[in-house]
């Protein structure tokens, strides 16, 4: 049942939309050996039991783990073990691990390790999980963690019940999400990570697929966007066999000051890339903003929720938006705490001919469908996901170079682009959720 105040959905007595069949994982407990935790490790059999049921009633159908492999927190410090862990966890399910279910006692450096040494290495899909949660075994948690395993392996959570306004024909609609990710700040040489992701099922639009590249230091032109974007799209026809018609781009993490940037060198390198054989697909592209200072306060208790916030959905596109341009602010996520702060949307080019009120009604719509939230997001999914995977390239960098500074004969100090390349076992699915 849906809160009409908050915009969240109960998934009590609930199914998913499309739960996956779960028959080869795996649980890999780095809490098992450390006697100073021991108190807090794992107790792996109220575990198992409370995920699989929780799984169960959602629609997942998940079997028992396939085997435990113990270890301990040490190896996520050692890169070296840490390969040679996961590998031999790999063999030990033949090669045919649907996805491994890491248990840690604490949040440990080495998780940006794990990740990289997964998903570009290894070929192996993970869910990773602080012991104390685990053996809390509180139902919102066991579900959040149905809803990521479910997502990963392909399945799909939720579909909005209406169709997206304006897009209610039988043509196929792509909906692209790109975001570039740079280095903290006082890191003079680490690279940026560019990615985008892209829907490649409709009408339901809640399947993504990812790519991602490494560029030039604080270079926040996404270099390879056509390149990137014409892969998505031969996905998309690969599964679909078809083509997307129409394609709707959200651009995240760009100021004003690069507007022209992004209309000027991106969007004419997405159509120098995918208009080929008559291919010439209607685009409209957003921009999505969260770094500025505008805050919308309800003017009276009719206006707002319990905690003085603006109800989920509150559109504003007068007095404090550009005076002719094509441009509004969306609060489209109930706050529990604080004061919570709209995303601004910025319509840069568009080919469909939307009026305002189409794009504020689709954005808001699109917000409902993040595959791990029963509830609407504060940014449009899109633009959400692939924010998601540039800071996780990003994490794939950093375990590099923390393993290279540690071992210089095992890990090449020269910069190499293909060692963060994604395994061709995770290309296709939305790993990064």
């Amino acid at each position: 049942m849906l809160n009409k105040e908050e915009g969240q959905w109960n998934l009590a007595n609930r199914t998913v939309l499309e739960g996956k069949v779960i028959e080869r994982w795996a649980v890999l407990d780095f809490s098992s050996y450390d006697r100073r935790f021991k108190p807090n490790s794992l107790i792996y059999n109220k575990f198992v039991q409370k995920l699989t049921m929780r799984c169960k009633k959602l629609g997942i159908h998940m079997k028992n783990p396939l085997f435990r492999e113990l270890s301990d927190m040490r190896v996520l410090s050692d890169t070296d073990r840490l390969r040679k862990l996961l590998n031999h966890v790999y063999d030990e399910a033949n090669h045919r691990l649907q996805i491994l279910v890491c248990i840690m006692l604490d949040k440990h450096p080495g998780y940006n390790a794990l990740k990289w040494i997964c998903e570009t290495q290894v070929g192996i899909v993970t869910e990773l999980c602080l012991s104390k949660q685990c053996n809390m075994g509180k139902d919102h948690y066991m579900t959040n963690l149905a809803l990521q395993i479910n997502t990963k392996l392909g399945g799909s959570n939720f579909e909005l019940f209406d169709p997206i306004p304006r897009l209610e024909s039988d043509d196929h609609v792509m909906f692209i999400g790109a975001d570039v990710n740079n280095p903290s700040p006082g890191i003079a040489s680490s690279p940026s990570a560019a990615a985008v992701v892209a829907t490649v099922n409709w009408p339901a639009a809640n399947k993504y697929v990812g790519r991602y590249r490494l560029q030039k230091h604080r270079t926040e032109k996404i270099e390879d966007f056509g390149e990137m974007c014409l892969e998505l799209i031969n996905k998309y026809a690969e599964l679909n066999k078809v083509k997307p018609k129409k394609i709707i781009v959200f651009r995240d993490g760009v100021s004003n000051s690069q507007f022209d940037m992004v209309l000027d060198e991106e969007l004419v390198d997405l159509k120098n890339a995918i208009h080929c054989d008559g291919y010439s697909p209607t685009i409209t592209l957003m921009i999505a903003q969260k770094r500025h200072l505008t805050r919308l306060f309800p003017m009276d208790n009719k206006q707002g929720v319990r905690n003085s916030n603006v109800f989920p959905g509150t559109v504003v596109d007068t007095t404090i938006v550009h005076p002719w341009k094509f441009d509004f602010y969306l609060c489209s996520h109930y706050g529990i705490l604080g004061t919570s702060k709209p995303t601004r949307y910025y319509c840069l080019h568009d080919d469909h001919s939307f009026s305002l009120d189409d794009l504020q009604q689709l954005t808001y719509n699109l917000c409902y469908t993040h595959a791990r939230c029963s509830k609407p997001v504060s940014l449009v999914p899109p633009a959400y996901y692939a924010n998601t995977l540039a800071y996780r390239v990003q994490q794939y960098y950093e375990a590099w170079e923390a393993a290279a500074t540690v071992s210089s004969s095992n890990f090449p100090l020269q910069f190499d682009s293909n060692i963060f390349k994604l395994h061709g076992d995770l290309e296709n699915i939305m790993f990064f959720c």
